[in-house]
């Protein structure tokens, strides 16, 4: 589980491509020794498993391989050397949940469709693919290249949020520009309310009893 704060900004430093899979090596500044092979880091908010982690001048080198399914719904098949990406390790027990839960299991591709900056922020508008616009909702939470954000409008596939000078600061998400993929993760609760309400689990609520709120003492 994550949080969508993001902890370092990592660059890609090699690809390797093959028949179904492709292995990502990205440098960044985590202390080696604490990265262990099989944990999980989220890349661009996508859970990545470590497979190997070795210095490489005064970076870690951190490398994971991406499946076939991972590569069809994520913009990770389209990264290259040179590339940054946002990087947030795992959560511990006891550690601040300052974003929202987020698992690092990305659902698609959002599209962004404009943006205007002002006083050092950043507004956005996105199209969100035709399936998960039902799971975005104003004030609600989702996940954009694994940071957490609220999104502050919403119209048909169409949702929007405002990104702070401390957010463009410290992500890539400065380097976004009109006609850039970027990957969505919607809100965990959103998604278990609306299969509820599919699978029929919202049930009337009971009558309450006459005898409901009168003292019986």
């Amino acid at each position: 589980m994550f949080t969508g704060i993001v902890t370092d900004v990592g660059e890609v430093v090699d690809v390797q491509r093959g028949a179904e899979k492709l292995r990502l090596t990205v440098a960044c500044r985590y202390d080696g020794a604490t990265v262990d092979v099989g944990a999980s880091v989220a890349h661009a908010g996508v859970c990545l498993t470590v497979v190997e982690a070795a210095r490489r001048g005064n970076r870690t080198a951190i490398a994971t391989d991406v499946g076939a399914e991972t590569l069809a719904v994520t913009t990770l098949g389209g990264w290259k050397v040179g590339d940054k990406v946002n990087l947030e390790r795992s959560l511990k027990i006891g550690d601040e949940l300052g974003g929202h839960m987020v698992s690092g299991h990305v659902d698609g591709a959002a599209e962004i469709l404009e943006r205007r900056d002002f006083d050092g922020m950043a507004h956005f508008a996105f199209r969100a693919p035709a399936a998960l616009a039902k799971f975005i909702a104003i004030k609600g939470s989702v996940a954009l290249d694994g940071v957490s954000l609220t999104v502050n409008a919403v119209e048909g596939d169409r949702f929007e949020v405002l990104l702070i000078p401390h957010t463009l600061e410290v992500t890539t998400l400065s380097g976004w520009k009109v006609g850039d993929r970027v990957n969505i993760e919607v809100d965990q609760m959103a998604r278990y309310a609306a299969r509820l309400v599919e699978a029929g689990g919202f049930a009337a609520a009971a009558p309450l009893s006459p005898l409901a709120g009168r003292g019986l003492g």
